[in-house]
């Protein structure tokens, strides 16, 4: 019992820290308005958190992990180039004797994916 108790403890602090960047995507550049010039090549999602381990990951690492998930997906895709399209926080709320608390628990970033021309 103490072994599988341990085990959930590491896979929730595990679940705690942002999603990491991976090599090819550090490139990926994140913009606001549509690139010109660039080849559109899909959309992409990141997420991080959920209902088990969103409450305990910092609202910074939920929003750096989204994101860093988001540039993954667009790096596998062959782009180095993400418009943001939306961003979405979910939460989670609690009811108890009369009060109530709301957490931050994921964060969805939404965007499209191009090749863009290098920028000298």
């Amino acid at each position: 019992m103490r072994r599988t108790w341990t085990i959930f403890c590491l896979g929730v602090l595990a679940g705690c820290a942002a999603v990491e960047v991976e090599s090819g995507a550090r490139q990926v550049r994140i913009v606001t308005s549509e690139p010109q010039g660039c080849e559109y090549l899909g959309e992409v999602t990141g997420n991080q958190g959920n209902f088990l381990t969103g409450g305990f990951t910092s609202n910074a690492n939920l929003e750096t992990g989204a994101r860093n998930d988001m540039k993954n997906e667009a790096a596998k895709m062959g782009a180095n180039t993400v418009q943001m399209l939306t961003n979405r926080a979910g939460q989670t709320g609690t009811m108890g004797q009369g009060s109530g608390s709301m957490e931050q628990t994921n964060v969805t970033y939404t965007g499209i994916a191009y090749k863009c021309p290098p920028t000298h």
